[in-house]
């Protein structure tokens, strides 16, 4: 270092002073414009930024909210929908045991009344078998009868007076037999 301060040559560290003011000057000068003209524009493009991004969010947000109302709706629209079904179903139930019931009921009416005719013709077969034993007894009684006394019973106030006789005392014989 010392050889080159002395054989007159400038050092290479050390800047020439017309460079440095030109340099000072061309430095302060695009700085003045970048601060006048640049300067505000990004500035102004950085508000606007900053304020897209707020809006974004409280857009954001509010439709979250929107987003959360909505959901509470259809909860609550889904809850009435679970409980309208639940009261369908109920009544559905109560309807399908009252139509049981009824049914049931006639059913059970139905056959009493059933009961009620094949004992009604029961009682009509049974007197009717009872109108036709009595005939063919009394019948056979006169026939017998006529028999055992030897003459002919042909007369039919007779015959009737004879069967009513002796079905009399065969209706009476059962109940005397029971006492």
């Amino acid at each position: 270092m010392l050889h080159l301060a002395q054989s007159g040559t400038q050092n290479p560290l050390v800047p020439n002073l017309t460079e440095l003011i030109l340099g000072a000057f061309a430095f302060f000068l695009i700085f003045g414009v970048l601060a006048k003209i640049l300067l505000p524009r990004i500035s102004k493009v950085l508000t606007e930024r900053t304020d897209a991004i707020e809006g974004g969010l409280q857009r954001a947000e509010e439709a979250q909210a929107e987003a959360q109302r909505v959901l509470e709706q259809y909860r609550a629209q889904l809850a009435d929908a679970r409980q309208e079904a639940s009261r369908l179903r109920e009544e559905a139930r109560e309807q399908g045991a009252q139509i049981i019931a009824e049914m049931r009921e006639q059913a059970s009416a139905e056959a009493r009344r059933l009961v009620q005719a094949a004992h009604s013709q029961i009682e009509a077969d049974r007197a009717q078998a009872l109108q036709t034993l009595k005939a063919e007894v009394g019948s056979l009684a006169v026939d017998l009868a006529g028999r055992v006394v030897g003459e002919s019973l042909s007369d039919e106030a007779r015959q009737r007076r004879t069967v009513e006789r002796f079905l009399t005392e065969l209706e009476q014989q059962p109940e005397a037999a029971a006492r």
